[in-house]
């Protein structure tokens, strides 16, 4: 999906990856990351956001939770959300700071007390139960927490295992319950997915979602509630930025803009940020038809993948689709030209949309590629431990 836009824009990540997989420094099923491309794309986010009067909460589920990572952007975007108590424990030994906790997974109950007293600037509650946890405990701990409302997406919008929030049309009685909670104060609305990309183009436009945030939002300001805040998830980017800010959105969440990899850098090479990883395996048998077998472990379901480069042979071979269902042991490219001379273990890059928090992968953070002294930081797991 991102192979032409990586080997366009950032060749030389692709070069030092291979290097470094050719040297043995690192194994197959790696995700090797760009950490100055990222904290580029990080600063240029910013400013944009800054420009345009919006706040920014980074996300980082799809970098592998990765504390050199986190550093790199929160020198620029200081606060972030995070999507379960994993990644907010992550982040906040990272050193960042608590934007929106709770959203796209509620804190455990007997979490509360931990995350609360790092005093985020928002949890989001999906139900009155939750709103209520949250309430007790800011109130054990002496303050009084902001909540954004999560809203019940529109029919047909809402990825299955991420159901749940209030229905628009239950948003006045839900909110006068909240209302005679002591410990919370109502601070705005939130929704997902609210901006989404048109597969066949890339063009990003906003989902019923978003329209239902600013009904919810307008239907709080009419019960007295002042400077709400309304954050609207996915997709968010530089192109994306002025979407939000014309539509009333108060803040968005930078996750896959960071690495350059939202659908619109798959069809737009121009967009200003730079891709910032690629996914390094190799060639570990090649069946009796002469298709190729490379190790697998990062493969992400919903990642759009295509091709895979060779770069000992030069070769781009077409990824044979594979079903979600199945374990990614492997992954099939189709058999090479007679000629080409696969061998095991041969490097192949892939460029593709990931989460890498569900996969089995590691994670190298390079350096010093724009100055062309590459380096490599370090190896991690896809939770951001250090393996070396």
């Amino acid at each position: 999906m991102f192979l032409d836009s990586l080997l366009t824009r950032n060749p030389e990540l692709a070069d030092a990856a291979a290097d470094l997989h050719r040297r043995g420094e690192i194994p197959p099923d790696t995700y090797v990351m760009d950490l100055d491309a990222i904290e580029a794309n990080a600063a240029l986010l910013a400013a944009e956001a800054d420009r345009l009067g919006l706040s920014l909460w980074f996300v980082v589920k799809q970098l592998g939770r990765n504390p050199e990572l986190i550093r790199a952007i929160a020198r620029h975007i200081p606060r972030y959300a995070a999507i379960d108590p994993p990644e907010a424990r992550t982040l906040h030994a990272a050193g960042a700071a608590a934007g929106n906790l709770g959203h796209l997974v509620q804190i455990p109950r007997r979490a509360l007390p931990e995350m609360l007293s790092w005093r985020p600037e928002t949890v989001t509650v999906y139900d009155l139960d939750n709103a209520r946890a949250v309430s007790e405990a800011a109130r054990e701990l002496g303050f009084v927490q902001d909540v954004l409302i999560r809203l019940e997406g529109a029919p047909g919008s809402v990825y299955p295992g991420q159901e749940g929030g209030v229905p628009l049309t239950g948003i006045d009685g839900f909110a006068a319950e909240v209302e005679q909670l002591p410990g919370v104060r109502i601070a705005g609305v939130t929704a997902f997915p609210c901006v989404l990309c048109d597969p066949a183009t890339g063009a990003p436009a906003p989902t019923p979602n978003f329209e239902l945030a600013l009904k919810a939002r307008q239907a709080l300001a009419a019960r007295g509630h002042t400077s709400l805040k309304l954050s609207a998830p996915s997709a968010t980017s530089l192109a994306t930025l002025p979407l939000l800010a014309e539509l009333g959105a108060t803040h968005g969440e930078p996750g896959h803009a960071l690495t350059g990899t939202t659908p619109l850098h798959a069809h737009d090479l121009t967009q200003p940020e730079k891709p910032a990883y690629v996914y390094v395996t190799e060639v570990a048998h090649t069946l009796a038809d002469g298709r190729p077998a490379v190790y697998g472990g990062g493969f992400y379901p919903r990642s759009g993948i295509r091709t895979a480069l060779l770069p000992r042979t030069g070769e781009r071979l077409r990824v044979r689709s594979a079903p979600a269902e199945n374990i990614d042991y492997y992954r099939l490219l189709d058999a090479p030209a007679p000629d080409a001379g696969v061998q095991v273990g041969d490097t192949a890059l892939l460029a593709f949309r990931t989460q890498i928090f569900v996969t089995r992968s590691t994670v190298a953070v390079v350096e010093g590629l724009a100055s062309g002294a590459p380096r490599l930081r370090g190896l991690y797991d896809a939770q951001g431990r250090a393996l070396r």
